[in-house]
């Protein structure tokens, strides 16, 4: 497409990376994680999806408040600080975008970011 995200490429690649990380982290071996991308409207749609262990509702709710700092284990007892998602919003609110959740225990989650497209 002929448009372009105005933003730091460097908040955006490590917010990515770190989703990637974690649905790394989530998933079994012989799992599965896509990254995907899509525009709608006049916002740029980033997925970062898995088919892990996902997250319960209550789970979820937490995730991006630093007053409700959250650490699981991974699937190979990895540890996290819980921190990562949190920076994660604030880049993607810095950049005037959104990042959303979607998540089954059992089935995986998908992490949708939207960024504002910069139209010329």
């Amino acid at each position: 497409n002929n448009h372009k995200i105005f933003g730091d490429k460097h908040m955006i690649s490590t917010v990515i990376r770190n989703l990637a990380n974690n649905a790394i982290k989530f998933t079994s071996s012989g799992g599965s994680l896509t990254i995907s991308g899509k525009t709608a409207g006049e916002y740029d749609i980033i997925s970062v999806k898995d088919n892990g262990v996902g997250m319960p509702p209550e789970i979820i709710e937490t995730l991006f408040r630093i007053d409700s700092k959250h650490s699981t284990l991974g699937t190979n007892k990895e540890m996290g600080t819980g921190l990562g998602l949190i920076l994660c919003k604030e880049f993607i609110d810095k950049h005037g975008g959104e990042i959303t959740i979607k998540s089954k225990l059992g089935h995986g989650s998908e992490f949708i970011i939207s960024l504002p497209i910069n139209l010329e």
